[in-house]
C-alpha cells in the first residue's frame, strides 16, 4: 500500500498514544474535535488491505451480528479518511464489527476518525487485534513479533502497555520457533500453547506433535514425552551447562526462532544455530542484524 501522506515523526506518537487510539477517547477528551463518534454508512467504509488479521470465522461473525441486531454496534470503529476519495473511510480497527454489521443489515455504524499515517494505521490495527480475547496463540504471537520487528517495541514495553506479563509474551514468541506443521496444529486448535511449548526443545517437534495429538495427551503428558530418553534433545544432555541452556531459551524467546548453542569450554569457541520458520522470519532476522551492526 502506498502512503497517502508522509509518515510523520514518531515523537509524541508512542505506544501509549496509539493505545489511546485503540481504547477510544477518555472522558476528558469527549469534546475534542474528531474525538466524538460519527454515524457513517457501511457503504462508505472500506477494509484496510494490510489488515493483519485475515481470518473472520463465519460462526463468530453470525454471533456478533445477532448481538448487533439486538443492541447495535457498541464500540465505534476507528477509521481514517481516504483523501483521494472524498467521503470514504478506511478501517484502522474494527473490521470484524463492520462485517458483522453488514450481516445484521445495519446501514450505519459509529466511527471515530483519526489522522494516521500508513505505518501508524497498521500499528494500531495490530494493537487492536492483540486486545481481542479471541485470537489464537499463533495470531497473538505473530502480532507481538510484528510490533517488535516492524516498530521496534521491546517485550517489556509491550507487556507494560498491553497489561500482559513479560513471560506471557516471551512464551508465546517461542511458539514461532516451531516447525510450520506444529504451528498449524496450534492455529487450528489441535494443540494448545502449553502442548506446543513442551515440544520446543525437541529435535523433531513435528513427530512428537503427531504422537501427542494421536494419543490425546494432556499438557503434563506432553511434557513427560519431551523428557523421555528417546526424544530428549541435546540441549538437556549433561554436557550442556545450565547457563548455556538459559541463554538458548532467552535468545529463542527474543528472536521468536529456535536457537541452539554448542559451546566448547576447552578453547572458548562454539557455534550458534538459528532455526527460522519461514523466509519472512529470515528476512526479519537479517534486518535486525543489519540494524544492530549499523548502531555500532
Amino acid at each position: 500500500m502506498t502512503d497517502r501522506r508522509p509518515d510523520r515523526p514518531r515523537l509524541g506518537r508512542g505506544l501509549s498514544a496509539l493505545m489511546a487510539d485503540v481504547m477510544g477517547p477518555a472522558p476528558a477528551e469527549d469534546a475534542a474535535p474528531g474525538r466524538l463518534p460519527l454515524r457513517v454508512g457501511v457503504d462508505r467504509i472500506r477494509p484496510n488491505p494490510e489488515q493483519p488479521r485475515r481470518a473472520f470465522p463465519q460462526e463468530a461473525l453470525e454471533e456478533l451480528a445477532a448481538s448487533i441486531r439486538e443492541r447495535g454496534v457498541l464500540q465505534p470503529l476507528i477509521v481514517r479518511e481516504i483523501p483521494a476519495d472524498s467521503g470514504q473511510f478506511e478501517i484502522v480497527a474494527g473490521e470484524r464489527r463492520w462485517r458483522a454489521a453488514q450481516l445484521a443489515q445495519v446501514h450505519e455504524v459509529p466511527v471515530i476518525v483519526r489522522d494516521l499515517s500508513d505505518s501508524e494505521a497498521i500499528e494500531v490495527a495490530i494493537i487492536e487485534n492483540v486486545q481481542r480475547a479471541d485470537l489464537n496463540p499463533i495470531e497473538e504471537a505473530s502480532a507481538y513479533r510484528q510490533l517488535m520487528d516492524r516498530f521496534g517495541h521491546t517485550q517489556e514495553r509491550l507487556a507494560e502497555a498491553l497489561g500482559k506479563s513479560r513471560s506471557h509474551i516471551a512464551n508465546l514468541l517461542r511458539l514461532l520457533s516451531l516447525p510450520e506443521e506444529v504451528i498449524e496444529h496450534v492455529r487450528q486448535g489441535r494443540l494448545s500453547a502449553g502442548h506446543a511449548r513442551a515440544l520446543i526443545t525437541l529435535p523433531d517437534p513435528a513427530v512428537a506433535a503427531r504422537k501427542v495429538i494421536a494419543a490425546g495427551m494432556s499438557v503434563r503428558q506432553a511434557e513427560g514425552l519431551a523428557r523421555a530418553p528417546a526424544l530428549a534433545p541435546r540441549a538437556r544432555t549433561p554436557g550442556k551447562d545450565a547457563d548455556t541452556r538459559a541463554l538458548e531459551e532467552d535468545l529463542t524467546a527474543s528472536l521468536g526462532m529456535r536457537v541452539t548453542i554448542e559451546h566448547r569450554p576447552q578453547d572458548g569457541t562454539g557455534t550458534m544455530t538459528v532455526r527460522y520458520p519461514s523466509l519472512a522470519a529470515l528476512d526479519a532476522l537479517c534486518r535486525a542484524l543489519s540494524a544492530a551492526g549499523g548502531e555500532e
